[in-house]
Formats: structure tokens, C-alpha cells, sequence
């Protein structure tokens, strides 16, 4: 039977540091004289409460490493427990959501998805929107660690094939785990002071910058505003492509960097082709855009770079006049959308590693066909990728692919339009935060689903996140009794 006490002793520490994090809101909001930080203190003392006893009732579980089961439950269970107790301000005070829209907020917010179900975002109070950008910080970094040491560990999905990478670069072992995060807390904290700056620079407003930098970096999306980036056009647009896409490479490699090795970052297979596919998709829609419209050539091109690097980077902010283009766009939206990222970073999607598996298998069967005698094995990057990597490459985007299809038409029947549902389940799987539809016209915000529809999501974002099968696994019964 598994021994749940380190889990539940972790889970109650991060809990003690998310209460610790509210009293920074509570305070902003207080001081501006707004009721809403009295609310934040409550959920504070709430969280703050529980995680202490969580963590006093289970500290004598301490004392020996986490399994792999023990790390699949924790993966499970912190972006489960910990976006419910993160739900709490957007429960109890402003802008007063129910439970299950709070908690799809959250969920949102912590899986760096960005979808948003509250519309008015300017009139709320300065502490509740630098919340929802803080709970993206927490996210990303969360999602980036776990990424780099967990999942790896978990082989989910292939991200094994990164074990030996993760742990074994530039000629000797990496530090422990700690020093890893260590170093990680390093580059993600720098590379939000980076973007931050450069946003103050540009002429955001100090509360826009920080939440927005907060979410480019987390390749979250939240917006303070329900204009999103339309609020900065031209150089905020440039920019915050600049910065989704940086976020969205390996974070692997700028732990390199600071450890004084740069050639990882140029040769990186699945970065180089993560911007190559990108731009290509950019040219295309920027082409088309240009000749099906009387669109010029420099806005045509700005708005496809933002958009399709908020898309391809699960970012989900949005810009100009790109959701309404329809037609070829949607196309190549939706395609970008699925495949998603790099491996090892905050953002989500199929990811470009797992794509490329599945292209070089592909090419493999198709040699085969040719010569049936030929011996060809599956590469990446100069490796051999063995059967284990590819066939868990291959059960995740099949298990992607169907739980898209699934979801999709789950959504149709709680009453969703089938181009919203479509798109919905795109979104929410992929931690996109972008949506198209008729539902989504009148506000861009996901406020008009239903409420089946709004727990359909939610399970989706938590499923997209962990990969699938990190949480798919908890429902087996072998599970639990080996």
C-alpha cells in the first residue's frame, strides 16, 4: 500500500507558502481601502491553517525519497488540491465567482492554460488581478521544475528519452534536485525581471506589466484587461512574441547557460525546429492574410507572429483583429495549437519532441514499405530511440487525438455549438487559453459555457498539464495495490 504521508507533507508545506503569497493582495487591496482585502486575509488564514495541519499530522512520514508512485500522486495531487485552496479569493471575495467557475479560474491559472470565465477584468480590484498573475508565476515554475525531474523519472509520454539530458550534461552529473531548482528558480525569476522591464519600458503600466510578465514568461495568458495586448499594439505585440517564444524553449538549456555552456541552445533539435515551424506557419498565414484582405503587409504580419506564438506557446494571449480571420487561419491555428511547444518547458500541447518521434517512425515504416529487408531504426537528435520511448510516444498522442475527439463531443452534448466545443477542448487540453466560437463572440472569455461544460474543461486543462497518463495511472487499480 502506498504511504501517502510525504505527499500529504509537501502538499501541506506548498499550502503554507500559497497562504504566505495572499497576504501580498490582501495587503495592495487593503491599503487601496477595497473590502476585497479582508477576503484575501480570510483565505489566507483558511490555507494557511489547513496546510499547517497537513503538514504537523504527516511530518513523521519523513525520512526517505519519493517513489514513482508517491511522484505520480504528488504531480496529481498538487495541481488538484492546491488551484482549489488558490480558488478561494475568487470564491469569497472579488468578482465573487462560484465555487466550480473559481475553481476552473484557478486550475487555468496554475496550468498556465489562461482561459478565464470572469469578463470586466479592469474593474477588478488591483490585489485579485496581481493574484491571477501570480498564481501563472507559481505555475510555471511548478510546471517547469516537474518537467525537468519528475516526469522524466515517470516516463510519461517518452519524456524518459530526457532522463540521461536532464541529469548528465556537458560531461558530468548535474547537482541534486535541489540544486537543479536552485538554479531554475535563478533563470525563471531573471527571465520575469527581463520581460517586466522591458514592458515598463514600452509604456505598461506598472500593475500591467508585472501580470503580464507574470504570464508571458509562465506561458499563461491571464490578461488585467479584457483587451488583452490590444492595449499595447506594435511593440507590445512584438515583444510579447519575443518572450513567449523564449519561454517556450527548453528550460534545460538556460540552466546550461548559466552553468557557462551555450552550444545546447543552438543545437537543440527540437528548439530549431519549434521556431522553424512557427514561422513557417506565421509566413503562411501572413501571405494569405494578405492576399484574401485589404490587410497590409507589417499588421498582417504583427498580428500573426503575436497570435501563433500565443497559440504554439499555450500562452493565450490575443491581439488585433486574428480571431476573426477564419477560413485558412483556423487551420493552421488549430494544427500549431496541438503540436504546441518544446518538451521541458512550461508549455503544453503534443509538444515538438513528440512530434518529431512520430515523424521519424513514420519515415521509417514508409522506408520500409520500399525495402522491407532494410534495418533503419528511429532517431532523434543523433540517437537511437528505443522501443520503451517510442512506444510511449505513440500511446500519447493517440491518447491526445482521442481524448480530444472525446471531449469534444462531450462538450456538444451539455449544449455547446460544435465549432465551441471543438475549440474549447483544444484549448483546455492543450493549455492554449485562446478560444474561437459563437460562444466565446460576445465576451472572448469562456463566461456563457455551461457549468457541465466549464468541469468538462477543467478536467481537460488538469489532464493536458501532467501529460495524460500521469494522471490517467491513479485510476488503475494495479495501481494502488502493488
Amino acid at each position: 500500500m502506498i504511504d501517502i504521508r510525504p505527499v500529504a507533507y509537501v502538499i501541506g508545506r506548498i499550502l503554507v507558502v500559497l497562504a504566505i503569497l495572499m497576504v501580498a493582495p490582501a495587503i495592495i487591496d487593503w491599503r487601496a481601502g477595497d473590502p476585497n482585502g479582508i477576503a484575501f486575509a480570510q483565505c489566507a488564514m483558511i490555507t494557511g491553517v489547513v496546510g499547517g495541519a497537513l503538514s504537523l499530522a504527516t511530518v513523521n512520514g519523513l525520512g526517505q525519497a519519493l517513489d514513482v508512485r508517491q511522484a505520480y500522486l504528488l504531480t496529481a495531487a498538487i495541481w488538484i488540491v492546491v488551484p482549489g485552496f488558490g480558488a478561494l479569493p475568487l470564491y469569497f471575495g472579488a468578482p465573487g465567482l462560484s465555487y466550480p467557475d473559481a475553481f476552473f479560474e484557478s486550475v487555468s491559472g496554475f496550468t498556465t492554460t489562461g482561459a478565464t470565465v470572469i469578463y470586466g477584468l479592469d474593474t477588478l480590484p488591483v490585489g485579485m488581478n496581481l493574484w491571477r498573475g501570480m498564481i501563472q508565476f507559481l505555475g510555471g515554475l511548478g510546471i517547469a521544475f516537474i518537467a525537468m525531474i519528475f516526469l522524466p523519472l515517470m516516463r510519461v509520454g517518452g519524456m524518459q528519452f530526457f532522463r540521461t539530458e536532464g541529469f548528465d550534461t556537458f560531461g558530468k552529473a548535474l547537482p541534486r534536485a535541489t540544486d537543479i531548482a536552485r538554479q531554475l528558480l535563478f533563470v525563471y525569476i531573471g527571465m520575469n525581471t527581463i520581460c517586466i522591464t522591458t514592458y515598463l519600458l514600452i509604456g505598461m503600466t506598472p500593475l500591467d506589466a508585472v501580470v503580464n510578465g507574470f504570464a508571458t514568461i509562465s506561458t499563461g495568458g491571464f490578461s488585467p484587461s479584457d483587451l488583452s495586448f490590444n492595449k499595447y499594439r506594435g511593440a507590445g505585440e512584438y515583444f510579447g512574441a519575443f518572450f513567449m517564444i523564449i519561454a517556450s524553449l527548453p528550460y534545460i538549456r538556460y540552466v546550461q547557460l548559466v552553468n557557462g555552456t551555450v552550444g545546447p541552445m543552438w543545437r537543440d533539435s527540437q528548439a530549431r525546429a519549434y521556431i522553424r515551424w512557427l514561422m513557417s506557419a506565421v509566413l503562411m498565414v501572413t501571405v494569405w492574410r494578405v492576399a484574401t484582405s485589404e490587410m497590409g503587409l507589417e499588421p498582417a504580419f504583427r498580428e500573426s507572429l503575436f497570435n501563433l506564438s500565443s497559440i504554439m506557446s499555450s500562452t493565450g494571449f490575443g491581439a488585433g483583429s486574428f480571431p476573426t480571420w477564419g477560413g485558412f487561419m483556423l487551420i493552421v491555428a488549430f494544427v500549431v495549437g496541438v503540436i504546441g511547444a518544446c518538451s521541458g518547458s512550461s508549455a503544453a500541447g503534443i509538444s515538438v519532441f513528440r512530434v518529431q518521434i512520430s515523424m521519424s517512425a513514420l519515415r521509417r515504416e514508409m522506408k520500409r514499405i520500399a525495402n522491407p529487408s532494410s534495418i533503419d531504426p528511429v532517431k532523434y537528435d543523433g540517437r537511437t530511440v528505443d522501443t520503451e520511448v517510442l512506444d510511449a510516444v505513440v500511446m500519447f498522442i493517440s491518447s491526445y487525438i482521442l481524448l480530444l475527439g472525446v471531449t469534444s463531443v462531450a462538450l456538444t452534448l451539455v449544449g455547446v455549438d460544435p465549432v465551441s466545443a471543438l475549440f474549447a477542448a483544444w484549448t483546455s487540453l492543450g493549455n492554449i487559453g485562446y478560444g474561437f466560437g459563437p460562444l466565446l463572440a460576445r465576451t472572448g472569455t469562456f463566461i456563457d459555457f455551461p457549468d457541465a461544460a466549464i468541469f468538462i474543461m477543467t478536467l481537460n486543462m488538469i489532464l493536458g498539464r501532467l501529460g495524460l497518463l500521469a494522471i490517467l495511472v491513479l485510476v488503475l487499480p494495479a495501481f494502488w495495490r502493488r
